[in-house]
Order: C-alpha cells, then sequence, then structure tokens
C-alpha cells in the first residue's frame, strides 16, 4: 500500500530536515555559475544540484517553466532529474501552477500525478482561481496515487493580494476559502494531510487567517526575497511545524561548487529547523 504524501512528507521532514529547495534554472543564473543558456548548461546545472543535494534535502522543487523554455529536450532533463531526485530519497514538488476545468484538468494531473507518468511526482503546485471544485480531478488521481498538491492560497507576489485577499459576500476572504476547502481535504489524516497550501514567508501576520489545514504548507520567499528562518514562528503561528520553507537562490547561487551547495542547504535547514523547535 502507498503511503501518503502527507506521511511521506513529515517523515522527510524529520529525518532531513524541514527544507524544500528550488531547482529553477533561469538565465541569469545559469550565467552566475559560468554556464551558457542552452540545453548543455541546463543538464551541467541540473545535475550538479542532483548530485549535491538528493540524498541529504527532504524537498525539491523544479520550476517546470525553466525546463519548458527549451522544448522536449528540456522536458527530457527535467524527467531524468525527477525520477533521480526521488531514486536518491528525496520528495519532488512539480511546481507547474497548473489550473483547467475538466478533461484538460485531469491531463494535467495524468502529466504529474499519475505512477506510469515519465514526469510523475510526489506533489504538484496548482492555482484554483478558476473554482476550488475545478481542481476536483487532480485531487483524485493525487488520493489515488499517494500524491499530494499544494495549491495557491496568499502568495508572496504583491499582485496576488487583489485576488486572494477580495472578500466574498459570505465576508470570507477568496485566500481564507481556499484554506477552508483544504482543511476539509485533510480531516482526520495522520500525521498530517496531502493537500497543502502555499503561504509566502515574506507576509508577515497572518494571525486574521486560519492555517491550521491539518497538511503542509509551502512557503516561498525565504533567502533573496527577504524572509529569514526566524521569521517562520512569527508568521505561521501554531502551524509552523508542517511549513515546508522553499529556499531557491539563496543555496542555489552556491554553485556550481558541490561542497557549496551542500553547506548552504545543511546550514538552511539547521536554521529552519531551530526556528520551529522555538
Amino acid at each position: 500500500m502507498t503511503l501518503s504524501f502527507g506521511t511521506r512528507l513529515r517523515s522527510a521532514m524529520d529525518e532531513r530536515g524541514p527544507l524544500c529547495v528550488g531547482i529553477d534554472p533561469h538565465a541569469a543564473l545559469l550565467d552566475s555559475w559560468g554556464l551558457t543558456d542552452d540545453i548543455a548548461g541546463l543538464e551541467r546545472f541540473t545535475f550538479t544540484v542532483v548530485e549535491a543535494l538528493a540524498e541529504t534535502v527532504a524537498v525539491f522543487k523544479p520550476q517546470s517553466a525553466f525546463f519548458e523554455r527549451f522544448g522536449s529536450r528540456g522536458i527530457a532533463v527535467l524527467e531524468r532529474a525527477t525520477a533521480d531526485l526521488r531514486a536518491a530519497g528525496g520528495l519532488v514538488v512539480m511546481d507547474a501552477k497548473r489550473g483547467d476545468i475538466g478533461s484538460t484538468m485531469a491531463a494535467y494531473a495524468e502529466t504529474f500525478l499519475r505512477k506510469d507518468s515519465p514526469l510523475f511526482s510526489d506533489a504538484l503546485t496548482v492555482s484554483p482561481y478558476l473554482g476550488y471544485g475545478a481542481l476536483k480531478p487532480a485531487v483524485d488521481l493525487a488520493r489515488e496515487s499517494g500524491a499530494g498538491l499544494f495549491v495557491l492560497a496568499l502568495t508572496s507576489n504583491p499582485e496576488g493580494a487583489e485576488v486572494q485577499r477580495a472578500v466574498r459576500e459570505d465576508g470570507r476572504t477568496i485566500g481564507a476559502t481556499m484554506l477552508a476547502h483544504l482543511a476539509e481535504e485533510n480531516a482526520g489524516e495522520t500525521p498530517m494531510g496531502s493537500f497543502g497550501a502555499v503561504v509566502g514567508a515574506t507576509l508577515g501576520d497572518l494571525s486574521s487567517f486560519d492555517l491550521d489545514i491539518n497538511g503542509p504548507l509551502l512557503a516561498p520567499g525565504i533567502g533573496a526575497q527577504g524572509a529569514t528562518p526566524a521569521d517562520l514562528p512569527a508568521v505561521f503561528g501554531a502551524a509552523v511545524r508542517n511549513v515546508v520553507p522553499n529556499v531557491s537562490r539563496g543555496v542555489l547561487r552556491e554553485g556550481p561548487d558541490v561542497a557549496a551547495l551542500r553547506d548552504s542547504a545543511h546550514r538552511y535547514a539547521d536554521e529552519i529547523r531551530a526556528a520551529v523547535a522555538g
């Protein structure tokens, strides 16, 4: 029987430390590594990260767009990296932010959440702004496959507030509504559910939102965006133990030196663990 994503995530964070490393091979980062912005540079970057971190970091978040821009050869690199990371014991959250309706949403789900797919991932980021119910094909397939979802709820980009903090007729914000849906999905699950929210670590006081969804909270913003591990308890309150802090540039800027990448990831994991423990 396949263990749920929530169970595997809790175990991975307890064993390896509560850290998610983003894999974002954009042109500027490739250049800073002394690499060309082409398929050769993409491969060198990606598999250096795999070599350095696959056996020690709990969670990885490849940004699909930075691979897709190279066409089928870029997707092939993403497929190999996803398989290699998972084979080494890391969990892969595919950052593709898919969202659509009906058969199209089902096809997106099959791409990333069907077990025999070349891009099968432990979890997928999704956008609920065609209505939370439109995500049902992804929710159903994630449950069937033992995978998870991270739903955009309270993102760190300033533009997000015009949608996520808009107030419904019942007085509840859209972001709070998404959190409530996720709490329903995760009800009764132990040690936590598999349906998480994306909540920015840079947002400051979120005490007006109920973040206790009994599921993971993927928290971008630590490092280059200005948030620090020490900020996490103030932002997430009692839900901080289920936070999956994402660091991208803060770790990746240390490449292409493998030892430096490892040292940076270890430092962040230790700082986050200490902050969460209080």
